[in-house]
Order: C-alpha cells, then sequence, then structure tokens
C-alpha cells in the first residue's frame, strides 16, 4: 500500500451508504469538509411493519441509489472525473443493502477509473466526529451505540482501534426498539422515546442498571428490557393505569446512566482525557446532556457529532474513507459484503 504525502492536493472522496434502511451518498474533502450529503430515508416505508424488512430495504436501495449519487455530484458541484477514489461501506449491516451500495461502487469505480475503498460501518460512525471538530485527534474514546451496537472503543490512531468493551446482548438502540413498542410508540423507537420522555419523571421507576462484575467495560441491556416489560405486564394485571411518559423517561433514564458511567469508567481507567459518542442513539437528547455534564466534572473534553451525522449517512463513510485512503487503502474488484464485519478487520 503507497500512501497518499501530496498535501497541497484536496482529495475529494466520492461515498455511498447503503447499511440498512437509508441510500445515502456524500463528497467529502480532505477528511473533514462536506461537500454534499444526500439521503434517503425509507423510515415511512418500515414504519408500517414495525421494524427494517431486509428485502424491502434491498429493493428501495436498487431504486433510489443512482437519483442519490447523481445527487450528491450536483450538490457539490463536481463530476466522476474530479473525484480522487469511491468509498462505500461493506459491513456490517444486511447483506442485500450492503450489496447494493458495493456493487454500485465497485460500477462507478471501474468506469471512472478510480480507486476503489471499503469502509466499515461503525468505523464511519466514529469517524463522523472530525467532520464538526476539527481540532479532534486521536487518541480517543468513543461510545458507539447505535440499533446494533453497543462498542465502546479505543481509538488510538486514524483507522487503528481497539475494543474495550460490547454489548453481552441487546444494544442500546434495540432495548430503545423493544421498549418503544411495547408501549405502544412503534418504529423507529429511539426519537419516539425520547420524545415521550421529556413529558415523564425519570424518577418515577426503578429500573435496573446491569454491571457484569468481571467485564465492567461491557453492556447489557436484556435485563433491563425485561425489567420494563415485567412493569407493564404488572399493571396489567393489577388493573393500574399505565403513565406511559413515566416508563419511557424511567427507562432511558437507565440506559443513559450505564452509557455514561461505562465511558467515563474506562476512561478514566486508561488515562483518556478525550471522549466522542456516535451512532444513532448518540443523537438522543438526554444523553448528550448527561455526557457533557459528567465530561466537565471530570475534566475531560467532550465530542459529540449533529444529530444528521449520527444517524446512517454517508458523509461519516467519506471521512473514514479518505483515512484510508491516505493510508494506501485500496480494494479489489473482489470486494465483497461482509454483513458481521469486525471493527479493525479487512
Amino acid at each position: 500500500m503507497e500512501e497518499v504525502n501530496d498535501e497541497t492536493r484536496d482529495i475529494k472522496i466520492l461515498a455511498i451508504e447503503t447499511s440498512c434502511d437509508e441510500t445515502a451518498a456524500a463528497v467529502v474533502k480532505n477528511g473533514r469538509e462536506v461537500l454534499s450529503n444526500i439521503i434517503y430515508s425509507q423510515i415511512k416505508v418500515h414504519t408500517v411493519f414495525g421494524g427494517v424488512v431486509p428485502e424491502i430495504a434491498s429493493r428501495k436501495h436498487m431504486e433510489k441509489i443512482n437519483p442519490v449519487i447523481d445527487a450528491a455530484l450536483s450538490e457539490a458541484g463536481l463530476s466522476l472525473e474530479d473525484i480522487d477514489a469511491v468509498a462505500v461501506t461493506y459491513g456490517p449491516g444486511l447483506v442485500g443493502a450492503l450489496l447494493v451500495g458495493v456493487a454500485q461502487a465497485k460500477a462507478i469505480a471501474y468506469a471512472a477509473g478510480k480507486p476503489l475503498v471499503g469502509v466499515h460501518h461503525i468505523e464511519g460512525h466514529i469517524s463522523a466526529n472530525y467532520i464538526e471538530h476539527k481540532d479532534l485527534e486521536p487518541p480517543f474514546l468513543c461510545l458507539v451505540a447505535s440499533g446494533g451496537h453497543s462498542h465502546l472503543v479505543l481509538v488510538e490512531d486514524y483507522g487503528k482501534y481497539e475494543i474495550i468493551g460490547r454489548t453481552r446482548d441487546d444494544a442500546a438502540g434495540e432495548a430503545f426498539d423493544k421498549v418503544a413498542r411495547a408501549i405502544g410508540l412503534g418504529y423507529p423507537g429511539g426519537p419516539k422515546v425520547d420524545k415521550l420522555a421529556r413529558e415523564g419523571d425519570r424518577f418515577a421507576i426503578t429500573f435496573p442498571r446491569a454491571r457484569i462484575a468481571e467485564a465492567p467495560d461491557d453492556f447489557s441491556f436484556s435485563g433491563l428490557k425485561s425489567a420494563v416489560l415485567n412493569y407493564l405486564n404488572q399493571c396489567q394485571m393489577k388493573g393500574v393505569e399505565v403513565n406511559k411518559a413515566d416508563v419511557a423517561a424511567s427507562f432511558q433514564q437507565a440506559v443513559i446512566d450505564v452509557l455514561t458511567d461505562h465511558t467515563i469508567a474506562a476512561a478514566r481507567r486508561i488515562g483518556i482525557d478525550k471522549i466522542a459518542i456516535a451512532g444513532g442513539v448518540a443523537a438522543n437528547s438526554s444523553l448528550r446532556r448527561q455526557m457533557k455534564e459528567a465530561a466537565q466534572k471530570n475534566r475531560m473534553t467532550f465530542y459529540y457529532p449533529s444529530p444528521i451525522y449520527c444517524t446512517d449517512n454517508a458523509a461519516m463513510i467519506g471521512v473514514a474513507g479518505y483515512y484510508e485512503y491516505i493510508k494506501g487503502v485500496r480494494d479489489g474488484w473482489d470486494l465483497n459484503a461482509v454483513p458481521n464485519l469486525k471493527i479493525g478487520e479487512r
């Protein structure tokens, strides 16, 4: 792999993201400047099913991928000739959805004679922090909280990661979705629980905060989810009216306490004074507020992306792709979707 060392030349990356139910394309310059970021969300399509239907997601990606890429290039005022490389999410995610993006990226890169760079979806989420925080440089500790992942990741350098903690069962976002469904809020659960929680008392109901003795950095949310379901069942059996806002607020507070406490404790033990959050759950207003307060209390600098860069988007893939590109990473035409891709793997 040959590194790119020409610091006088702007590097422009066309990025594609189709790992789940957002069809997204973006153009990113020099890893920090977003020239365009186009997202077609399928939320309305999947809401009637109460969650993402993989086959429908794949078909929608096929329908929207070309217009989204065209819009990204148009908004950036560039043509394919102006692009230095094509970056694409190749895992983890839904295999059918990933394949649409990977096939499209390979076709564009081949036809335009541009290098192809495969990007890990979670590394993309972490890299979203670089967009609005020009001063952020590794090393730092990042909490990645989304529908499928709850990770504590030590970012040792650009493209170099060590997982410090991970979920043992449900991811934080998955727990949000299941509790939202249980109290009748529907899909997507995270934003709806966050909104309803503002009307409730976060101390009204005591739900458990799990801690794994032999692995203090790991997460477990299945017990919390079960506790909420048991509470709802008991109320139903006793004929007690459920205050949904109090349930949402109390559940959310339990999740936030665990995420915040684990992150701060890990950072203190490692000796890191910079912490960040990423992923869909990172858009939660209460989590952002509590993490900020905890960071200030412990004299740490706290970084977080705007909500648009927390949910799935291609700008974050363009950022991660840029740092891979300048290191000399190039993928061949045999690049394939890897639905269970582990962080740090290639």
